[in-house]
Formats: C-alpha cells, sequence, structure tokens
C-alpha cells in the first residue's frame, strides 16, 4: 500500500482528548507548524501561515500520550497523512489528519524524562529464543519465556561482549 510519511515539528495547539473505542484506545489533538524564516532585510525570524493538523494516536501510543503531552508542548509527529474534504451547507471544507506512528517530545527546546510503561502480560513482549514456545505459552498464559540476551553495550557484539572484562568498555567501531 502506498501511503505518504509525513515527520512534522510544531506545537500541541490543543489538549489530548482520549476515548475507548471498540477497535481500542484513540487519543485527538490538534497539532500547529508554523515556518520561520530569516528576513535579511529587517534582519529578524518571521512567522509564516500556520497549519493545522489532528493527530490520531492509537492504543498504547494513545494512552501515553494523554499521559504527556500538555497543550503548547514543542512535539515531533511522525505518521501516515489523511487528506479529506467534506461539504457542509453547500460549503466544501478541506482537512488535513495525521495517523501517528511515533509521537515525542521536541528535545531543541527543553529536557524530557522517559519513564516506563507496565504491560498486563509481560509474556506479550518478551522475545523468547523458540517463536514455538512463545506462542504456546501465550496462549497457557504462562509467564516464563526463555529470553535473548540482553546487550548492555549494542556496538559490541555478543563474542566482543562476553570477551570484555568488567570493567573494561571498548570503543564503538561503528557509528553511534
Amino acid at each position: 500500500m502506498n501511503d505518504t510519511v509525513v515527520t512534522l515539528v510544531g506545537n500541541a495547539a490543543t489538549g489530548v482528548e482520549y476515548r475507548e473505542t471498540t477497535n481500542g484506545g484513540v487519543a485527538r489533538f490538534r497539532f500547529a507548524v508554523t515556518p520561520r524564516r530569516w528576513d535579511r532585510r529587517n534582519s529578524v525570524w518571521t512567522d509564516g501561515g500556520t497549519s493545522f493538523y489532528t493527530v490520531c494516536a492509537w492504543r498504547n501510543l494513545g494512552a501515553n500520550l494523554t499521559a504527556s503531552v500538555n497543550v503548547g508542548d514543542p512535539l515531533v509527529v511522525h505518521g501516515k497523512l489523511r487528506v479529506r474534504e467534506e461539504a457542509k451547507d453547500g460549503v466544501r471544507r478541506t482537512f488535513v489528519d495525521i495517523d501517528a506512528v511515533s509521537v515525542g517530545h521536541d528535545l531543541t527546546w527543553g529536557t524530557s524524562a522517559f519513564k516506563r510503561v507496565a504491560r498486563a502480560n509481560p509474556a506479550l513482549t518478551e522475545r523468547p529464543a523458540d517463536a514455538s514456545a512463545a506462542t504456546s505459552a501465550a496462549m497457557s498464559g504462562a509467564t516464563a519465556v526463555t529470553r535473548e540476551p540482553v546487550h548492555t553495550q549494542p556496538w559490541l557484539s555478543e563474542q566482543d561482549e562476553s570477551s570484555a572484562s568488567a570493567g573494561e568498555v571498548a570503543a564503538p567501531t561503528g557509528p553511534l
């Protein structure tokens, strides 16, 4: 399927509204994007016209948005662009929506503290060594699942990481 995927940088224009639906929870908010340009003649920054988008986020992303985003927060929104037209009382209006895949605070303007959310069934998010073991464990409701090793230094291979001594940190070999 061909989708138009966009990344927008702007500010939350409204509060996040969250509701439960038959397909899972959904969060919606309006997002404002205002371009700024340097005016050489007057040596000042000038604002262009503001574009507004309705951002929709489903399930976990929507619930996390509700707890994390306030009006005016600088954000980076990444998702699928949807353009729709509606006619009401003979007037045609165009709406631009974003089905969010990812949303985060724009750290150019401040700091943020990430807090991981605990999931109800950890077996659903663990990566087992054997896929068939995961399926049977999830079906039976069991929570004991074999996990893959967690790399403390992602730039090292498993062999390099096991050979490194406890106090020694190897230099990264690839781009960071």
